[in-house]
């Protein structure tokens, strides 16, 4: 099995490596802007459109009209043009119009060739040489696997990265004891397993929230594009980086433990975009607890819940399970014993209570469990099922619930099925 995968590393670069990497991510964003300009301009005008191939050969006579564009490396320059017009490819499938590029965000170039990997200083130094920067340090904390297909150095608060993109042969997936599994993601609970098994959220950008404000009224007293304001400036940058490292390490963890346990992950297709959409509204007709779901919002984005969508997703993949998604319509208000579905159900955020039958449970577990047999069995599933009725949880009627003793023996065969 071949798979694409990246090795990332914090570079030990000189100063003139550094002024360097900064002016040919200069370069790239100027031909990147120019480039973009001179395409929307000309299909305006003209209703024309410039090829991959049309803009390296300005690209050269740019260089001619601008000499400082030849010391960087030009296969990045000629990466750029590749990447808009892959872009606008993008665009007419129904994907966002490129926009034009600011420095400081996202500084960033690749190089296709010339790469070569040198013997490593020591265990937690290795070496690589790269065009016009020559020789490459870099600090070494994993092994690079597979063959290298392109480098790309990124910039992110000060620090520059090297990511070494590797096409990576990989051994058949081990066979994983078939064990089936139902997630209902939360903002309390970041994920309620129907194994019973909880993973608490850990909310970064909560907990840094205080101190993101503090600098923010810092940044807004000061006097713009000042010494002071620059200062304060990238100290936000550098706590953002922070909360979005602690989101990614704990998916990365969460995700890694579940895959190596579960064969199979039944989630709900959760439209994330939607979920945390602005309640402000027009002037026209103004939006009501703007404030409530603001802080709502923030919360949904917090915990990274699409993210975590695509871990599960790709590490399913390499290791021979599955991702299920399902419609997640009534998950939280639908008795899994009597199918009865009510709002009243749901009596608070933590406690599931049937009005029909009676039957009791805390609510994120009971909808992990809906969520579980939604997957698993064709006959409660919105989307016809994805597996054969013999895997599907126990299924009961109405009549099957006429004593206590029948209910009770319903829960323990499904506990019984890893419920």
């Amino acid at each position: 099995m071949t798979i694409k995968k990246s090795f990332k590393y914090r570079l030990r670069l000189t100063k003139e490596q550094e002024s360097l990497c900064n002016q040919t991510a200069g370069s790239c964003r100027y031909v990147w802007n120019r480039a973009l300009a001179l395409k929307k301009e000309l299909w305006e005008k003209k209703k024309e459109n410039l090829s991959c191939f049309d803009l390296n050969n300005l690209l050269a006579e740019w260089k001619k009209e601008l000499e400082w564009l030849s010391t960087s490396p030009s296969q990045s320059l000629q990466q750029v043009n590749k990447d808009l017009d892959q872009a606008f490819k993008n665009f007419f499938r129904g994907r966002g119009y490129p926009k034009f590029k600011k420095k400081g965000i996202h500084d960033s170039f690749r190089l296709p060739q010339g790469v070569t990997l040198l013997n490593q200083l020591s265990k937690k130094a290795g070496q690589v040489q790269l065009p016009k920067l020559d020789i490459v340090r870099f600090t070494k904390t994993r092994e690079i696997n597979g063959t290298i297909k392109h480098v790309t150095i990124s910039k992110t608060c000060k620090n520059w990265y090297i990511s070494f993109n590797c096409v990576v042969d990989i051994p058949k997936p081990k066979e994983i004891p078939q064990s089936h599994i139902g997630i209902d993601r939360g903002i309390k609970t970041f994920a309620q397993c129907s194994n019973r098994e909880a993973i608490p959220t850990i909310s970064p950008l909560k907990k840094n929230l205080k101190r993101l404000a503090k600098l923010q009224r810092e940044l807004s007293r000061k006097k713009k594009f000042s010494s002071n304001w620059r200062k304060t400036k990238q100290k936000i940058q550098k706590l953002h980086n922070h909360i979005a490292n602690l989101r990614s390490d704990f998916l990365h963890k969460a995700s890694t433990q579940l895959t190596k346990s579960h064969s199979l992950i039944v989630m709900e297709d959760l439209k994330t975009k939607d979920m945390a959409k602005s309640a402000k509204g027009t002037k026209e007709n103004p939006g009501t607890n703007v404030k409530a779901k603001s802080s709502l919002n923030r919360s949904i984005l917090d915990q990274g819940w699409y993210a975590f969508q695509n871990y599960l997703s790709y590490k399913l993949n390499w290791r021979g399970g599955r991702l299920i998604l399902v419609s997640p319509r009534n998950t939280s208000i639908e008795c899994r014993i009597c199918h009865y579905i009510s709002k009243e159900n749901r009596i608070s955020q933590e406690v599931f209570q049937c009005q029909s039958c009676g039957h009791t449970e805390n609510a994120d577990l009971h909808a992990s469990i809906n969520i579980l047999s939604r997957g698993i069995d064709p006959p409660n599933s919105f989307k016809g099922g994805v597996l054969a009725a013999g895997h599907a949880v126990i299924a009961c009627g109405v009549e099957a619930l006429a004593s206590t003793a029948k209910q009770e023996l319903l829960i323990r065969k499904s506990r019984s099925f890893g419920i």
